[in-house]
């Protein structure tokens, strides 16, 4: 098949996710074209079989703002008039699935059929979505998609409770590469972050307020007054500055590392021995189901799509949202007992693997010939 794709190409869960899944679709011998404004993050090498078309958005005195939306629909009925594309997978409701309704149309009065297929990820339905001025164009753009999937049962059950949808939702969820994310040796560069033989923790995420990563600190400060620990932060986002300010507060400096952007999480995660997600909602977790595949436990809320990844008691602890004194009380509960954190790490490398990409990939290869079918039928 030809496949296009269009994502976010930044550091997120859903452009991290759409480029992945391009990466091993076209390890299958797929055709495989990025289209969006930058090269995806995770898009590091080269494959003969993915291409990648930028899309310009021009500036004009006419406009406040650049017209992006115009400018991707335009450069998707271009990819798939000359590169013949079979159909289109759009990740994220807004403003993707809307901009794709649009280039269909404008194929089709060309006599061109394109099926689309939009993948929601969390924050285009519990957030943008939730918003008033945007709510119906979401809705409307999820019911004229060919086909529509979510990364979580918790997502799908969310979408159809705030919106009128007429579309079947098909769970597939999030996954991992585990050619990619493993536990490998990293003492050298442990001992580097840990000299003394400290614990450490670690929190990947955009650093926005939806993350909490203030609670992150202070699970991190409860921990380190009982257990020699250091605490490294991946990413970047406006809750840096505060924290930064906060860390000085506490005097956690020493302690605390911030790392910023980084793509190498994997070789992060493999030195970690706690992942902290106290987020306010999750619709899947996929920093998490990382962590897990590099054998690290997670402490984590109990929100939206986390309990379908961390399982309490087994591959890490539930709370409650904001209960950071729990939090920290399961961090040094795993931290004080070598052989109960060793157990948590095979649990959590074991749970892991439900979500193996290899396995999962059929899946959104058997749910594309479906719906390219499907739109045959009715042409």
């Amino acid at each position: 098949m030809k496949i296009g794709i269009v994502c976010y190409p930044t550091f997120g869960g859903s452009g991290v996710v759409a480029t992945e899944l391009g990466i091993g679709l076209a390890g299958l011998g797929h055709e495989v074209h990025f289209i969006t404004y930058k090269r995806p993050v995770r898009l590091t090498s080269f494959y003969p079989n993915i291409f990648f078309h930028e899309v310009a958005s021009l500036e004009y005195p006419l406009f406040e703002y650049a017209p992006y939306e115009s400018s991707l629909a335009s450069k998707l009925v271009d990819v798939v008039r000359f590169e013949k594309l079979d159909i289109l997978h759009v990740h994220y409701a807004i403003p993707h699935a809307a901009v794709a309704y649009m280039a269909k149309q404008i194929l089709k009065e060309q006599g061109i059929t394109l099926p689309v297929i939009t993948t929601l990820h969390g924050t285009d339905i519990t957030l943008v979505g939730a918003d008033k001025s945007f709510s119906p164009v979401v809705e409307f753009s999820i019911n004229q998609s060919d086909g529509v999937t979510a990364v979580s049962n918790h997502l799908k059950e969310e979408t159809l409770e705030n919106f009128s949808i007429t579309t079947p939702i098909k769970v597939i969820p999030n996954f991992i590469d585990f050619t990619r994310f493993k536990k490998t040796n990293k003492d050298h560069f442990r001992k580097a972050i840990a000299p003394d033989g400290e614990k450490i923790l670690i929190h990947i995420s955009n650093f926005r307020k939806v993350k909490r990563v203030e609670d992150v600190l202070k699970v991190f400060k409860s921990v380190h007054e009982k257990i020699p620990s250091k605490l490294l932060l991946i990413g970047d986002g406006p809750e840096r500055t505060h924290l930064e300010e906060l860390c000085r507060a506490w005097h956690l400096c020493d302690e605390v590392r911030f790392l910023g952007k980084q793509e190498a999480v994997d070789e992060l995660l493999a030195i970690s021995d706690i992942f902290l997600l106290p987020s306010e909602n999750e619709s899947f977790g996929l920093a998490a189901l990382e962590a897990m595949a590099c054998e690290v436990p997670v402490i984590s809320s109990n929100t939206g799509g986390i309990p379908e990844v961390n399982i309490h008691g087994e591959t890490g602890y539930l709370c409650e949202i904001g209960d950071v004194d729990t939090m920290a009380a399961y961090c040094i509960e795993l931290l004080s007992d070598d052989e109960k954190l060793k157990t948590f790490r095979k649990n959590a490398f074991a749970h892991a693997h439900n979500f193996d990409i290899t396995a999962l990939l059929p899946e959104y290869v058997n749910y594309y010939e479906e719906i390219i079918d499907l739109v045959n039928q009715k042409v």
